[in-house]
């Protein structure tokens, strides 16, 4: 009975996600708890927010047990230009879900200003390409008569389509703010009976939009103690308002420790360690707060950062978002 029950739930996922229909959506926003350490991905105006090159490989494991669950796995790199007056950045994604493996490459550019009281206002573009690969053919149906009805089932539909994004991005040493649409362009994939697809590209709506305002402070309680806030908000035309609201201790300038909620999501518990100036190791673990969790054991993530210094030039502080 366990076995049918997990079978038919696999079966409705890959349904629900990647059956062939007449039109669908090229592409959606990958998910991550500690996304202040990996904003490229939402903000172009990140790129170079940092004293120097930073590259982040970060690893999601989502719903553990779930069949058909996310596994995303994605790296950055970015840093500053003409003594930070600009930045630019990389960033490439690779996500499971289900039948469907996409891969994401886009490049971020970013112009920066500073102020006279260190300050910093960047405004950024990012543009790059989505690949996506729906592996229908691995499905394996129940009656064999249905896959030779439908011979969607016995193809791969495999599709490349272009999008860009823009941002804004405000920091100091202990605060930012920022605000971003990363996905400006409409990807509808059309799916033949032959197997084959085609991608019309258009503009979105302002209207239909994903915006993102995130904001982060750094409270220094004393030498010894440093309270770090983050909240991200996520908006959607004819979907509530999404937020991550986090709160993480620094011991030391050594251990992190805290937790984040995600509305409707999860409650994540966070705990890192500053191995020194330049590396940073962090996981997170998310204890689900829907009817998922009754099917799954929570999602894990895991955060290694590193800091690049150049000649002549040493990190002087750990970064702290």
């Amino acid at each position: 009975m366990k076995n049918n029950i997990i079978k038919t739930k696999t079966v409705v996922l890959s349904c629900m996600l990647f059956i062939t229909v007449q039109t669908v959506k090229a592409q959606y926003d990958a998910l991550f708890t500690q996304y202040m350490f990996n904003e490229t991905f939402i903000n172009p105006a990140y790129a170079g927010s940092k004293e120097a090159m930073s590259a982040t490989l970060l690893h999601r494991q989502q719903w553990v047990n779930f069949p058909g669950r996310p596994i995303t796995t994605s790296f950055s790199l970015h840093g500053p230009l003409e003594g930070n007056k600009m930045g630019v950045g990389l960033s490439i994604l690779n996500e499971k879900v289900g039948v469907m493996n996409r891969t994401l490459l886009y490049a971020n550019y970013a112009y920066r200003i500073k102020f006279d009281d260190k300050s910093t206002l960047a405004m950024g573009l990012m543009g790059g390409l989505d690949n996506q690969n729906n592996r229908l053919n691995t499905l394996k149906v129940s009656n064999e008569a249905n896959a030779v009805a439908d011979p969607q089932f016995g193809n791969s539909p495999n599709v490349v389509a272009p999008n860009f994004g823009l941002g804004l991005y405000y920091n100091t040493k202990t605060l930012y703010v920022g605000l971003s649409i990363p996905r400006l362009v409409d990807n509808k994939v059309k799916f033949g009976p032959d197997g084959s697809s085609t991608v019309k590209t258009t503009k979105v709506k302002a209207s239909l939009f994903t915006y993102y305002l995130t904001a982060g402070y750094l409270h220094k309680i004393n030498e010894e103690f440093k309270l770090r806030g983050n909240i991200m908000m996520k908006a959607v035309v004819n979907a509530p308002l999404q937020f991550d609201i986090g709160a993480n201790l620094l011991v030391k300038d050594f251990i992190w420790a805290g937790l984040n909620f995600r509305t409707g999501s999860a409650l994540s518990l966070i705990l890192g360690c500053q191995v020194n100036k330049q590396f940073l190791v962090c996981y997170s673990y998310d204890y689900g707060v829907n009817k998922i969790q009754k099917y799954s054991q929570g999602s894990h993530e895991i955060v290694l950062n590193y800091l690049f210094s150049f000649t002549g030039r040493q990190i002087t502080t750990p970064r702290y978002f």
